[in-house]
This record gives structure tokens, sequence and C-alpha cells, in this order.
């Protein structure tokens, strides 16, 4: 016997009762259908996400390492900045071609000319840079509250479809005044069937968004760093002279 059907024990010797996933999702209640769905689309959304910012993440950190080996490899700013250009390819690149850029706007106008005025460029390069890296950690964090949303809400969406077919199981035992198992188990199994979708689309949801928080988090304390270092180079060069 397949698991997805459930013999009926009855003095009668009533058929056996269909309990496959589509057969549940047809004879449910036009409102269990709606929650269903709805459980359904947001798991697969969920998962394009939970696919996509993995991907993302591994990405720009791989491109952060090459980023600072080329760096810290002791050549030219200028030289770096040429092969990066007006295109960087991620957030590390993006902070240093934003600081190079200002403190070439700055150098081209003449504006680094005493004390006072290299104060105000390298206070203007560090708000430059912080402003990148809330741009661009805006972009890495897009669809996260999407993941938050589902992994809170989604059990108790599941909960509200379970809630109503135990209802209807009720309303239907009322009305044949039968509470046999071939009455009583498709309502309950639908209801159950609702909680469940809940459950499988808040899970990977939870584990996702608490992961790649923890990812983000680390990542912007690395630009958070790399600001702190170009800032101190910066400081240095602009003291013994630009």
């Amino acid at each position: 016997m397949e698991p997805a059907v459930i013999e009926a024990v009855s003095l009668g010797g009533q058929a056996a009762i269909d309990l496959s996933v589509w057969t549940l999702f047809i004879r449910a209640d036009i409102i269990v259908k709606l929650v269903m769905i709805a459980l359904l689309l947001a798991s697969l959304w969920s998962w394009t996400i939970i696919f996509e910012k993995y991907r993302r993440l591994r990405r720009v950190d791989k491109e952060a390492e090459s980023f600072e080996d080329a760096f810290w490899a002791g050549g030219a700013l200028e030289d770096l900045y040429s092969r990066i250009g007006a295109r960087p390819n991620d957030p590390m690149e993006s902070l240093f071609a934003s600081a190079m850029g200002e403190w070439h706007r700055s150098t081209e106008k003449g504006l680094v000319t005493g004390s006072s005025s290299k104060a105000a460029l390298q206070s203007r390069i560090e708000r430059v840079m912080q402003t990148t890296m809330a741009r661009e950690m805006g972009t890495l964090e897009r669809y996260m509250i999407f993941l938050a949303s589902v992994g809170s809400t989604a059990p108790f969406v599941g909960l509200f479809g379970t809630v109503w077919g135990i209802m209807n199981s009720f309303q239907a035992i009322a009305l044949s005044k039968n509470t046999s198992l071939a009455v009583v188990a498709p309502g309950i199994a639908e209801a159950l069937f609702a909680t469940a979708l809940g459950l499988v689309a808040a899970i990977p949801a939870v584990i996702a968004y608490n992961k790649f928080s923890s990812d983000l988090d680390r990542y912007a304390g690395r630009m958070d760093a790399f600001i702190s270092d170009f800032t101190a180079i910066l400081s240095r060069q602009l003291q013994e002279g630009v």
C-alpha cells in the first residue's frame, strides 16, 4: 500500500481514503486552498532568494579577497584605480573607486593646499566611503526582509488554514452526525497539511536569514576595516604632501 493512502477501518468495509497531497488540495475549502497557494508561492520565492543570495555573497567574498590582495600588494594606488576605472565589480572596489574619485576631484580643483583643506578632504573622502558602503550594503541586503517576514508569519498563516480546516471538519461531523474516520480524516488531514506547508516555508527562510545576516555583518565589518585602513593611508600621504 502506498504511504499516501490510508485505509479506513470500519465495520462497513468503506473504501480507502485517499490522502495524497493533490487530493488534499483539491478537496480543501477555498480559504484553505488560498492559504496553501500563498504558502507554496512564499516558499518558492524564498528558495529563489536563498540561492541568489548565496551565490551573490560567495562572489563578493571572492572578489573582496582578490581586491585586497591587489590593494596590499604594494603597487601604486593610481595604477589600481586605473584598472578598476569608473565601473567597479564589487562593493570593496566601489569603496576604493569612490574615495579615489573624490581625491582626484579635489586635487584637480586645487582644493588641497593648507592643513585645514587637507583635513576637509580626508573628512569628505571618509563620508563618501561611508555613503558608498551604505548603498552597497543596502543592495546586498535586498529581500532579506522578505525572508524574515516568511520565517515569522508562515507558521501562523498555516495555523490559520489549520483552524479553518478543523472548523470545516466539525461542521461535516455535525451535518452527517457521523464520527467515523471516513468523515473526520479528510478535513483533519487538509488542516494539518496547511500547517505543514507553513513550516516548510518558514524553516528554510529562518535558517537562511540567520546565516545571511551573519555573513552580511561580517562583510560590513570587512568594509569598515577597509575604510579605516584607507583613511589611515590617506592621512599619512596628506602629511607627506599630496
